[in-house]
Protein backbone atom coordinates (compact mmCIF):
# COMPACT_ATOMS: atom_id res chain seq x y z
CA UNK A 1 0.00 0.00 0.00
CA UNK A 2 1.41 3.36 -1.02
CA UNK A 3 0.36 6.96 -0.57
CA UNK A 4 1.86 7.67 -4.00
CA UNK A 5 0.06 6.80 -7.23
CA UNK A 6 0.92 3.54 -8.96
CA UNK A 7 3.86 3.64 -11.42
CA UNK A 8 1.40 3.40 -14.33
CA UNK A 9 -0.71 6.34 -13.14
CA UNK A 10 -1.84 8.63 -15.93
CA UNK A 11 0.36 11.59 -15.07
CA UNK A 12 3.32 12.18 -12.73
CA UNK A 13 1.72 15.54 -11.97
CA UNK A 14 -0.90 13.63 -9.99
CA UNK A 15 1.71 12.77 -7.37
CA UNK A 16 1.65 14.82 -4.16
CA UNK A 17 4.18 17.61 -3.84
CA UNK A 18 6.92 16.37 -1.52
CA UNK A 19 8.81 19.35 -0.18
CA UNK A 20 11.74 18.79 2.16
CA UNK A 21 13.69 21.38 4.14
CA UNK A 22 16.74 20.71 6.35
CA UNK A 23 18.42 23.36 8.49
CA UNK A 24 21.06 23.22 11.23
CA UNK A 25 19.74 23.96 14.72
CA UNK A 26 21.51 24.87 17.98
CA UNK A 27 20.19 21.95 20.02
CA UNK A 28 22.10 19.71 22.39
CA UNK A 29 19.42 17.83 24.35
CA UNK A 30 19.42 14.02 23.92
CA UNK A 31 17.75 13.12 20.64
CA UNK A 32 15.18 10.83 22.23
CA UNK A 33 13.86 13.66 24.43
CA UNK A 34 12.49 15.42 21.34
CA UNK A 35 10.00 12.64 20.56
CA UNK A 36 6.61 14.15 21.45
CA UNK A 37 3.92 12.62 23.61
CA UNK A 38 0.43 11.80 22.46
CA UNK A 39 1.25 10.28 19.07
CA UNK A 40 0.35 6.74 17.96
CA UNK A 41 3.28 4.40 18.62
CA UNK A 42 3.69 3.68 14.91
CA UNK A 43 4.48 7.38 14.29
CA UNK A 44 7.45 7.50 16.67
CA UNK A 45 10.72 6.66 14.91
CA UNK A 46 14.27 6.21 16.13
CA UNK A 47 17.74 5.12 15.09
CA UNK A 48 20.11 6.31 17.83
CA UNK A 49 23.47 5.11 19.13
CA UNK A 50 25.66 6.89 21.67
CA UNK A 51 23.64 10.08 21.36
CA UNK A 52 23.83 10.36 17.57
CA UNK A 53 21.47 9.30 14.82
CA UNK A 54 17.92 10.20 13.87
CA UNK A 55 14.53 10.52 15.53
CA UNK A 56 11.32 11.31 13.72
CA UNK A 57 7.62 11.66 14.28
CA UNK A 58 4.47 11.92 12.23
CA UNK A 59 3.91 10.12 8.94
CA UNK A 60 4.11 12.33 5.87
CA UNK A 61 4.23 9.26 3.62
CA UNK A 62 4.05 5.52 4.19
CA UNK A 63 4.52 2.39 2.12
CA UNK A 64 3.75 -1.27 2.76
CA UNK A 65 4.65 -4.42 0.85
CA UNK A 66 4.70 -8.16 1.43
CA UNK A 67 6.08 -11.34 -0.07
CA UNK A 68 9.26 -12.19 -1.94
CA UNK A 69 9.40 -8.79 -3.69
CA UNK A 70 8.99 -6.68 -0.55
CA UNK A 71 12.53 -5.26 -0.74
CA UNK A 72 12.38 -4.59 -4.47
CA UNK A 73 8.98 -2.90 -4.24
CA UNK A 74 10.14 -0.72 -1.35
CA UNK A 75 13.29 0.28 -3.25
CA UNK A 76 11.24 1.15 -6.35
CA UNK A 77 8.81 3.26 -4.32
CA UNK A 78 11.64 5.10 -2.57
CA UNK A 79 13.51 5.90 -5.78
CA UNK A 80 10.33 7.20 -7.39
CA UNK A 81 9.60 9.38 -4.37
CA UNK A 82 13.15 10.77 -4.32
CA UNK A 83 12.98 11.61 -8.03
CA UNK A 84 9.85 13.73 -7.42
CA UNK A 85 10.89 15.42 -4.18
CA UNK A 86 11.91 19.07 -3.92
CA UNK A 87 14.70 19.19 -1.34
CA UNK A 88 16.56 22.11 0.19
CA UNK A 89 19.27 20.74 2.44
CA UNK A 90 21.56 23.19 4.25
CA UNK A 91 23.38 20.42 6.16
CA UNK A 92 24.33 17.80 3.54
CA UNK A 93 25.30 14.99 5.87
CA UNK A 94 24.21 11.37 5.71
CA UNK A 95 20.72 11.41 7.19
CA UNK A 96 19.84 15.00 6.29
CA UNK A 97 17.37 15.87 3.55
CA UNK A 98 14.73 13.32 2.59
CA UNK A 99 14.88 10.21 4.82
CA UNK A 100 12.75 7.13 5.35
CA UNK A 101 12.72 4.68 8.23
CA UNK A 102 11.95 1.06 7.48
CA UNK A 103 11.47 -2.42 8.88
CA UNK A 104 10.92 -5.69 7.05
CA UNK A 105 9.48 -9.09 8.00
CA UNK A 106 11.99 -11.88 8.45
CA UNK A 107 10.13 -14.29 6.17
CA UNK A 108 8.46 -13.71 2.82
CA UNK A 109 5.34 -15.58 3.96
CA UNK A 110 4.91 -13.56 7.15
CA UNK A 111 1.50 -12.04 7.91
CA UNK A 112 3.38 -8.81 8.68
CA UNK A 113 3.95 -6.12 6.07
CA UNK A 114 7.22 -4.40 5.25
CA UNK A 115 6.99 -0.75 6.31
CA UNK A 116 8.64 2.42 5.06
CA UNK A 117 7.76 5.64 6.89
CA UNK A 118 8.76 9.17 5.90
CA UNK A 119 8.29 11.25 9.07
CA UNK A 120 6.87 14.74 8.85
CA UNK A 121 9.58 15.90 11.30
CA UNK A 122 13.11 14.57 11.80
CA UNK A 123 15.84 15.65 14.20
CA UNK A 124 19.30 14.32 13.38
CA UNK A 125 22.74 14.55 14.93
CA UNK A 126 26.14 13.53 13.58
CA UNK A 127 29.64 14.57 14.61
CA UNK A 128 28.16 17.13 17.01
CA UNK A 129 26.01 18.80 14.31
CA UNK A 130 22.25 18.79 14.93
CA UNK A 131 19.64 19.48 12.28
CA UNK A 132 15.91 19.66 11.72
CA UNK A 133 14.13 18.27 8.65
CA UNK A 134 10.50 18.88 7.80
CA UNK A 135 8.64 16.97 5.09
CA UNK A 136 5.36 18.27 3.71
CA UNK A 137 2.92 17.40 0.95
CA UNK A 138 2.06 21.09 0.64
CA UNK A 139 3.76 23.15 -2.10
CA UNK A 140 5.46 25.34 0.50
CA UNK A 141 6.75 24.69 3.98
CA UNK A 142 5.82 26.89 6.88
CA UNK A 143 8.56 28.62 8.86
CA UNK A 144 10.74 26.05 10.60
CA UNK A 145 10.89 26.21 14.38
CA UNK A 146 13.45 24.43 16.56
CA UNK A 147 11.85 21.45 18.32
CA UNK A 148 11.30 21.54 22.05
CA UNK A 149 12.07 18.84 24.58
CA UNK A 150 8.93 16.79 25.23
CA UNK A 151 7.42 15.88 28.56
CA UNK A 152 8.88 12.74 30.14
CA UNK A 153 7.12 9.47 29.34
CA UNK A 154 5.22 7.55 32.00
CA UNK A 155 6.46 4.03 32.80
CA UNK A 156 4.41 0.91 32.13
CA UNK A 157 2.40 -0.25 35.15
CA UNK A 158 1.97 -3.69 36.72
CA UNK A 159 3.69 -5.47 33.87
CA UNK A 160 2.92 -9.19 33.68
CA UNK A 161 4.68 -11.71 31.44
CA UNK A 162 3.15 -14.77 29.82
CA UNK A 163 4.34 -17.38 27.37
CA UNK A 164 3.75 -16.51 23.76
CA UNK A 165 3.33 -18.95 20.89
CA UNK A 166 6.53 -20.76 21.92
CA UNK A 167 6.93 -21.62 25.62
CA UNK A 168 10.36 -22.44 27.13
CA UNK A 169 9.43 -26.15 27.03
CA UNK A 170 8.36 -25.84 23.38
CA UNK A 171 11.61 -24.08 22.64
CA UNK A 172 13.74 -26.77 24.28
CA UNK A 173 11.89 -29.40 22.25
CA UNK A 174 12.49 -27.44 19.02
CA UNK A 175 16.20 -27.12 19.84
CA UNK A 176 16.48 -30.86 20.47
CA UNK A 177 14.80 -31.58 17.14
CA UNK A 178 17.13 -29.10 15.40
CA UNK A 179 20.20 -30.82 16.88
CA UNK A 180 18.92 -34.13 15.49
CA UNK A 181 18.43 -32.56 12.06
CA UNK A 182 21.96 -31.15 12.19
CA UNK A 183 23.34 -34.57 13.16
CA UNK A 184 21.49 -36.03 10.16
CA UNK A 185 23.32 -33.57 7.91
CA UNK A 186 20.35 -31.39 6.89
CA UNK A 187 22.01 -28.14 8.00
CA UNK A 188 25.11 -26.99 9.84
CA UNK A 189 23.31 -24.30 11.85
CA UNK A 190 19.75 -23.06 12.34
CA UNK A 191 18.60 -20.06 14.38
CA UNK A 192 15.44 -20.66 16.40
CA UNK A 193 13.45 -17.98 18.22
CA UNK A 194 10.81 -17.81 20.96
CA UNK A 195 8.43 -15.12 22.14
CA UNK A 196 7.16 -13.66 25.42
CA UNK A 197 4.06 -11.50 25.84
CA UNK A 198 4.16 -8.54 28.24
CA UNK A 199 0.98 -6.76 29.35
CA UNK A 200 0.76 -3.49 31.26
CA UNK A 201 -2.24 -2.09 33.11
CA UNK A 202 -1.67 1.19 31.24
CA UNK A 203 -0.66 2.01 27.66
CA UNK A 204 3.03 1.36 26.93
CA UNK A 205 4.83 4.51 25.80
CA UNK A 206 7.55 3.59 23.28
CA UNK A 207 9.51 6.64 24.42
CA UNK A 208 9.96 5.03 27.87
CA UNK A 209 11.36 1.89 26.29
CA UNK A 210 13.69 3.82 23.98
CA UNK A 211 15.14 5.96 26.76
CA UNK A 212 15.71 2.96 29.03
CA UNK A 213 17.40 0.99 26.26
CA UNK A 214 19.63 3.92 25.27
CA UNK A 215 20.72 4.47 28.88
CA UNK A 216 21.65 0.84 29.50
CA UNK A 217 22.88 -0.39 26.11
CA UNK A 218 25.03 2.35 24.64
CA UNK A 219 26.78 -0.06 22.25
CA UNK A 220 23.51 -0.82 20.48
CA UNK A 221 21.38 0.95 17.89
CA UNK A 222 18.13 1.91 19.60
CA UNK A 223 15.31 1.76 17.07
CA UNK A 224 11.59 2.30 16.68
CA UNK A 225 9.78 1.81 13.38
CA UNK A 226 6.03 1.29 13.01
CA UNK A 227 5.64 -0.14 16.51
CA UNK A 228 8.75 -2.35 16.45
CA UNK A 229 11.02 -1.20 19.30
CA UNK A 230 14.39 -2.50 20.41
CA UNK A 231 18.14 -2.12 20.81
CA UNK A 232 20.13 -4.17 18.34
CA UNK A 233 23.84 -4.87 18.76
CA UNK A 234 24.07 -6.13 15.17
CA UNK A 235 24.56 -3.78 12.20
CA UNK A 236 23.47 -5.64 9.08
CA UNK A 237 24.94 -3.01 6.76
CA UNK A 238 25.85 0.65 6.59
CA UNK A 239 26.54 2.52 3.34
CA UNK A 240 28.21 5.90 3.71
CA UNK A 241 29.63 7.63 0.64
CA UNK A 242 30.90 4.43 -0.92
CA UNK A 243 32.09 2.72 2.27
CA UNK A 244 30.19 -0.42 3.24
CA UNK A 245 30.41 -1.81 6.77
CA UNK A 246 28.71 -4.68 8.59
CA UNK A 247 28.96 -5.91 12.19
CA UNK A 248 28.46 -9.66 12.54
CA UNK A 249 27.50 -11.22 15.87
CA UNK A 250 27.30 -14.96 16.43
CA UNK A 251 28.37 -16.89 19.51
CA UNK A 252 26.99 -15.77 22.87
CA UNK A 253 27.65 -16.27 26.57
CA UNK A 254 25.65 -14.89 29.49
CA UNK A 255 27.29 -12.44 31.90
CA UNK A 256 27.39 -13.14 35.63
CA UNK A 257 27.80 -9.60 36.91
CA UNK A 258 31.19 -10.46 38.43
CA UNK A 259 33.87 -8.67 36.37
CA UNK A 260 36.59 -11.22 37.05
CA UNK A 261 34.34 -14.16 36.19
CA UNK A 262 33.10 -12.35 33.08
CA UNK A 263 36.65 -11.83 31.83
CA UNK A 264 37.25 -15.57 32.23
CA UNK A 265 34.00 -16.29 30.39
CA UNK A 266 35.00 -13.90 27.60
CA UNK A 267 38.27 -15.77 27.16
CA UNK A 268 36.44 -19.11 27.05
CA UNK A 269 34.00 -17.70 24.46
CA UNK A 270 36.92 -16.60 22.28
CA UNK A 271 38.29 -20.18 22.40
CA UNK A 272 35.00 -22.07 22.10
CA UNK A 273 35.05 -24.28 19.00
CA UNK A 274 31.22 -24.40 18.95
CA UNK A 275 30.89 -20.60 19.07
CA UNK A 276 33.80 -19.94 16.70
CA UNK A 277 32.26 -22.32 14.19
CA UNK A 278 28.89 -20.57 14.46
CA UNK A 279 30.60 -17.21 14.07
CA UNK A 280 32.59 -18.30 11.03
CA UNK A 281 29.37 -19.34 9.27
CA UNK A 282 27.85 -15.91 9.88
CA UNK A 283 30.92 -13.94 8.73
CA UNK A 284 31.26 -16.04 5.60
CA UNK A 285 27.62 -15.46 4.64
CA UNK A 286 28.02 -11.68 4.96
CA UNK A 287 31.26 -11.58 2.97
CA UNK A 288 29.77 -13.68 0.16
CA UNK A 289 26.64 -11.51 -0.06
CA UNK A 290 28.62 -8.24 -0.19
CA UNK A 291 31.22 -9.49 -2.69
CA UNK A 292 29.23 -8.69 -5.87
CA UNK A 293 28.74 -5.09 -4.75
CA UNK A 294 32.15 -4.31 -3.32
CA UNK A 295 35.93 -4.43 -3.58
CA UNK A 296 38.87 -4.17 -1.20
CA UNK A 297 36.99 -6.12 1.44
CA UNK A 298 38.55 -6.38 4.88
CA UNK A 299 37.49 -9.42 6.92
CA UNK A 300 39.47 -9.76 10.19
CA UNK A 301 40.95 -13.20 10.76
CA UNK A 302 39.59 -13.50 14.29
CA UNK A 303 36.55 -12.01 16.07
CA UNK A 304 36.61 -9.78 19.13
CA UNK A 305 34.37 -10.12 22.19
CA UNK A 306 31.64 -7.47 22.38
CA UNK A 307 30.65 -6.81 26.00
CA UNK A 308 27.02 -5.87 26.62
CA UNK A 309 25.39 -5.51 30.05
CA UNK A 310 23.54 -8.83 29.78
CA UNK A 311 25.62 -10.99 27.42
CA UNK A 312 28.89 -11.13 25.49
CA UNK A 313 29.11 -11.90 21.78
CA UNK A 314 31.80 -12.87 19.33
CA UNK A 315 31.85 -9.96 16.86
CA UNK A 316 33.52 -9.16 13.54
CA UNK A 317 33.42 -5.84 11.67
CA UNK A 318 33.54 -6.33 7.89
CA UNK A 319 34.40 -3.34 5.68
CA UNK A 320 34.43 -2.91 1.90
CA UNK A 321 34.37 -0.31 -0.87
CA UNK A 322 31.23 -0.07 -2.99
CA UNK A 323 31.67 -0.71 -6.73
CA UNK A 324 28.10 -0.01 -7.90
CA UNK A 325 25.10 2.15 -7.05
CA UNK A 326 23.41 -0.45 -4.85
CA UNK A 327 21.62 1.41 -2.06
CA UNK A 328 21.88 0.50 1.60
CA UNK A 329 18.46 -1.17 1.30
CA UNK A 330 19.58 -3.22 -1.72
CA UNK A 331 22.62 -4.34 0.27
CA UNK A 332 20.44 -5.20 3.26
CA UNK A 333 18.22 -7.29 0.99
CA UNK A 334 21.28 -9.09 -0.38
CA UNK A 335 22.46 -9.87 3.16
CA UNK A 336 19.11 -10.97 4.58
CA UNK A 337 18.85 -13.45 6.10
CA UNK A 338 22.47 -13.87 7.12
CA UNK A 339 23.65 -17.02 8.86
CA UNK A 340 23.53 -15.06 12.12
CA UNK A 341 19.69 -15.04 12.10
CA UNK A 342 18.90 -17.81 9.61
CA UNK A 343 21.52 -20.51 9.58
CA UNK A 344 23.77 -22.44 7.18
CA UNK A 345 23.06 -23.38 4.43
CA UNK A 346 20.68 -20.44 4.65
CA UNK A 347 17.88 -21.56 2.32
CA UNK A 348 17.44 -24.94 4.01
CA UNK A 349 17.89 -23.42 7.47
CA UNK A 350 15.07 -20.94 6.81
CA UNK A 351 12.84 -23.82 5.69
CA UNK A 352 13.70 -25.62 8.91
CA UNK A 353 12.78 -22.55 10.95
CA UNK A 354 9.33 -22.72 9.36
CA UNK A 355 9.05 -26.38 10.32
CA UNK A 356 10.31 -26.17 13.90
CA UNK A 357 9.59 -22.69 15.25
CA UNK A 358 5.75 -22.76 15.19
CA UNK A 359 5.28 -19.00 15.19
CA UNK A 360 5.36 -16.01 12.85
CA UNK A 361 8.44 -13.93 13.70
CA UNK A 362 6.89 -10.90 12.05
CA UNK A 363 9.55 -8.23 11.72
CA UNK A 364 11.76 -9.72 14.45
CA UNK A 365 15.22 -10.54 13.00
CA UNK A 366 14.41 -8.66 9.80
CA UNK A 367 16.23 -5.52 8.60
CA UNK A 368 15.37 -2.30 10.44
CA UNK A 369 16.91 1.13 9.89
CA UNK A 370 16.87 4.17 7.64
CA UNK A 371 17.94 5.44 4.22
CA UNK A 372 18.40 8.85 2.62
CA UNK A 373 17.80 10.05 -0.92
CA UNK A 374 21.38 9.15 -1.96
CA UNK A 375 20.90 5.52 -0.90
CA UNK A 376 23.18 5.96 2.11
CA UNK A 377 21.85 4.64 5.36
CA UNK A 378 22.12 2.01 8.07
CA UNK A 379 20.16 -1.19 8.57
CA UNK A 380 20.41 -3.33 11.67
CA UNK A 381 18.92 -6.71 12.44
CA UNK A 382 15.82 -6.31 14.61
CA UNK A 383 17.09 -8.19 17.67
CA UNK A 384 16.53 -7.53 21.40
CA UNK A 385 13.17 -6.16 20.35
CA UNK A 386 9.43 -6.23 20.80
CA UNK A 387 6.39 -5.56 18.63
CA UNK A 388 3.72 -3.36 20.17
CA UNK A 389 0.23 -4.70 19.56
CA UNK A 390 -1.43 -2.44 16.96
CA UNK A 391 -4.83 -3.07 18.55
CA UNK A 392 -3.86 -2.99 22.25
CA UNK A 393 -1.38 -0.32 23.34
CA UNK A 394 -0.86 -2.05 26.69
CA UNK A 395 0.64 -5.21 25.14
CA UNK A 396 3.99 -5.98 23.52
CA UNK A 397 5.44 -9.27 22.25
CA UNK A 398 9.15 -9.76 22.95
CA UNK A 399 11.41 -12.01 20.88
CA UNK A 400 14.79 -13.72 21.31
CA UNK A 401 16.65 -16.33 19.29
CA UNK A 402 19.75 -18.53 19.46
CA UNK A 403 22.01 -20.15 16.90
CA UNK A 404 21.74 -23.93 17.13
CA UNK A 405 24.70 -26.06 16.02
CA UNK A 406 25.80 -29.66 16.61
CA UNK A 407 27.02 -28.98 20.17
CA UNK A 408 23.91 -27.13 21.35
CA UNK A 409 22.18 -28.18 24.56
CA UNK A 410 18.42 -27.44 24.77
CA UNK A 411 18.39 -26.19 28.36
CA UNK A 412 21.45 -24.01 27.76
CA UNK A 413 19.75 -22.48 24.72
CA UNK A 414 16.64 -21.71 26.78
CA UNK A 415 18.90 -19.95 29.30
CA UNK A 416 20.62 -18.02 26.50
CA UNK A 417 17.26 -16.92 25.09
CA UNK A 418 16.26 -15.77 28.60
CA UNK A 419 19.42 -13.64 28.71
CA UNK A 420 18.56 -12.10 25.34
CA UNK A 421 15.09 -11.17 26.61
CA UNK A 422 16.59 -9.21 29.52
CA UNK A 423 17.05 -5.85 27.71
CA UNK A 424 13.37 -5.58 26.77
CA UNK A 425 12.16 -6.99 30.08
CA UNK A 426 14.26 -4.43 31.95
CA UNK A 427 13.06 -1.64 29.64
CA UNK A 428 9.50 -2.40 30.73
CA UNK A 429 10.38 -1.96 34.42
CA UNK A 430 9.24 1.20 36.16
CA UNK A 431 12.11 1.55 38.66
Amino acid sequence: MSTLPAPDAASPAAAPSVVVRTVPIPADAPLLTYLPSGLPHDELLSWVRRGEGLVGWGAALTFEAAGEDRFREAERWWRELCSRAVVRDDVRLAGSGLVCFGSFPFASDSAEQARLVVPSTIVGRRDGQTWLTTVSLEPQLSLLEAPSVATDPEPPLDVAFADGAVSPADYAHAVAEAVQRIAAGEVDKVVLARDLVATSSAPIDPRWLLRRLAERYENTWVFSVAGLVGATPELLVRRDKGLITSRVLAGTIRRTGDDAKDLTLAASLARSSKDLEEHEYAVRSVAEALAPHSSSMNVPEAPFVLHLPNVMHLATDVAAVSVDDASSLTLAAALHPSAAVGGTPTARAVELIGELEHMDRGRYAGPVGWMDAHGDGAWGIALRSGALDPHDSSQITLYAGCGIVAGSDPESEVAESDAKLVPMRDALASD
